[in-house]
């Protein structure tokens, strides 16, 4: 178990090391007023404190994403665990505190306005449609995992469409209430049961021994399906994640002071990372190798290794609070997906959220499109998911490089793996069967060599702006009130 052991042990300091290094470079300033204060308008913008920001932004950001995706990710074999480990620490958590924070300067801002004022008028309208398009593919894939995995809990004894149709109910009530009156106050209890059911599953692992295989390098996939890009793709949370950045701004707009923004932004991503070391190790050691793992998924998919993992480590009781656990991961971040869509909708569009039936009319039609899109065959959703989310991811990180070279910092920390996933993100849309469908080699020519050129242009737009002094954060010098 040295690997999976050492890899949880890495996430932990790596929280306290480079999490630190990430948080004084940025430079917080605890004297700020937050959004939460500025902008308090008792429906999105409501101060809570830090203990409650931090469980809802990790149910915000995990969905099944830190264990569908590990889980498929483990047929790869021990090199999923580099790539959480790694991207979890230098990517995923820089990406989600640099996008958290940022935004709070920023009166609580959405990505796309954030990628209007830092890359340019043309790109809001563009990150507009993608943050759209994914919180669409997120709430409604999050709408039918957690059905499915209850029907099969309650042996199909309440009907598929009836379970969906309480999860849509309750996600329009979650979408238009204030944020304090649903989700501030059953997340943390929703909280408590995800912790818990994933840290019963790795500590049953390590008190059965389980044979965790250690560090290889070797490609496991029973398909021989290729690492790169593939891996990138098919774990997302846990390792890196686009969805994070349209979660973020909730939250942001919710937070009391700047300096509690590393404990819930970046560590709330590392918390997510060790939740994926544990499925993806039960996945590799459960299940008789990688082709007995392939078989499971092939039968029942992901859902199918979640409950037979809970049952093994757990015990029937234990096992069904841990599958209840992964239940309420799906849901606690597909009712924030529409939410933050309904924000985003109405912050392109300079709509005051404050009268019930202002959200509303945003709202309605995201759940019609929503529930066409439940038809739709739940693996398309998910590459399609797949994809957008990794590319949005990309759009977060250059967003931090041109905020951090605007001030004159070390913009190199986000643009190294921003440049990096881009040269995945199109690699794998011109190779894909959801792509171009162009062969690998060209595919790799064409990621490498667009990437090269957008940088380029990265570059020009940032000496541009730094030379007109674009203004970094939100004036605040006219509120008269004090920040908490």
């Amino acid at each position: 178990m040295y690997t999976f052991l050492g890899g949880i042990a890495l996430l932990i300091i790596g929280y306290f090391t480079y999490g630190k290094f990430i948080e004084k470079m940025f430079g917080v300033k605890g004297d700020r007023a937050t959004p939460a204060y500025v902008n308090n308008d008792g429906v999105d913008y409501v101060p809570m404190s830090t203990s409650k920001n931090s469980l809802i932004q990790l149910l915000n950001i995990a969905g099944t994403g830190p264990i569908f995706g590990p889980i498929m990710g483990a047929l790869y074999g021990p090199v999923a665990f580099i790539w959480i480990v790694i991207g979890c620490i230098f990517a995923g958590a820089v990406h989600d505190y640099l996008t958290g924070m940022i935004s709070i300067r920023n009166r609580g801002a959405h990505l796309p306005e954030l990628a209007s004022k830092f890359l340019g008028k043309v790109m809001k309208h563009v990150v507009n449609a993608f943050a759209v398009l994914l919180l669409l593919l997120v709430g409604t894939v999050f709408v039918t995992t957690p059905a499915s995995l209850l029907h099969v809990l309650m042996d199909g004894k309440i009907a598929l469409s009836v379970i969906i149709a309480v999860i849509f109910i309750y996600y329009i009530l979650a979408t238009l209430l204030p944020v304090d009156k649903i989700i501030g106050r059953l997340y943390p209890y929703f909280g408590a049961l995800l912790v818990i059911s994933a840290l019963g599953v790795g500590i049953g692992l390590v008190v059965t021994g389980a044979p965790i295989p250690e560090l290889s390098l070797s490609n496991f996939h029973p398909d021989n399906a290729p690492i790169f890009p593939l891996i990138f793709f098919t774990i997302t949370c846990g390792a890196l994640s686009g969805f994070h950045a349209t979660q973020t701004p909730i939250i942001s707009r919710t937070t009391q002071n700047e300096k509690q923004g590393r404990k819930i932004f970046y560590g709330m991503m590392i918390a997510e990372g060790i939740i994926a070391m544990i499925w993806a190790a039960a996945s590799m050691s459960l299940f008789n190798g990688y082709n007995g793992l392939n078989e499971v998924l092939a039968a029942g998919g992901p859902g199918a290794v979640v409950s037979e993992v809970s049952t093994m480590m757990l015990g029937a009781i234990g096992g069904t609070l841990a599958v209840l656990g992964v239940v309420v991961l799906p849901i606690t971040s597909g009712d924030t997906a529409f939410r933050s869509a309904r924000m985003i909708i109405a912050e392109y569009l300079n709509i005051a959220q404050k009268k019930f039936s202002s959200r509303l009319w945003i709202a309605l039609p995201l759940f019609v499109t929503s529930l066409v899109l439940t038809q739709i065959d739940f693996n398309i959703l998910w590459r399609y998911f797949s994809w957008a989310n990794q590319a949005t991811a990309v759009i977060a990180l250059f967003v931090g490089a041109m905020y951090l070279y605007i001030s004159k910092k070390n913009y190199w920390v986000p643009l190294i793996p921003g440049s990096f996933m881009l040269v995945m993100v199109i690699t794998y849309i011109l190779n894909a069967q959801i792509g171009f469908r162009l062969s690998m080699d060209v595919s790799w020519y064409g990621g490498i060599i667009g990437a090269a050129v957008l940088l380029v242009l990265f570059f020009r737009a940032a000496k541009k702006a730094r030379a007109n002094n674009l203004p970094l954060d939100e004036d605040i010098s006219d509120w008269n009130g004090v920040a908490s």
